[in-house]
């Protein structure tokens, strides 16, 4: 058998009217991006209306769990904290409760009271005008009253 020979292969130029036709044409790219548009224009809605459904569960749950730790701190001292005692009473016993401090059976949140999810305090009165205390955020535009993603969230 005789020796493999490598052979040289000449290199060979591109075919300039192959380069002019490769690619996509303007049309096309016009195309996808009005699909792409309107699939974005279509589902963006959708989307971005479950965020807020969302923070509205989210806000709904943590007035409900301050609302038992509330339940709880009554139970143990008599009576609901003062509206200058706020929901911080339910993580450490306030200085103005040092009467009952033989009560106090707490902390009744294991964490700090957080904000709600805009951002903002979570709204503590007490006398409250709605019942024995109002718990409340006032939802997405901080105010109260308001309906949709703007209306008030407190214990139903």
């Amino acid at each position: 058998m005789a020796p493999a020979v490598a052979r040289e292969v000449p290199l060979s130029r591109p075919n300039p009217q192959a380069l002019a036709t490769a690619g996509f044409t303007l049309l096309e790219l016009l195309v996808v991006v009005a699909i792409i548009g309107l699939l974005a224009a279509y589902a963006g809605p959708r989307y971005f209306g479950q965020i807020g459904k969302s923070e509205q569960a989210v806000a709904r749950s943590q007035v409900e769990g301050f609302h038992r730790a509330l339940a709880g701190y009554r139970l143990d001292m008599g009576s609901f904290p003062s509206s200058e005692e706020g929901l911080a009473s339910l993580t450490g016993m306030p200085p103005t409760a040092a009467a009952g401090a033989a009560t106090w059976r707490g902390p009744y949140l294991s964490k700090a009271v957080p904000l709600d999810p805009w951002g903002r305090p979570y709204i503590y009165r007490n006398p409250g005008v709605r019942g024995d205390y109002d718990l409340l955020s006032y939802g997405k535009d901080g105010q109260p009253g308001g309906s949709g993603d703007a209306a008030d969230i407190g214990p139903d």
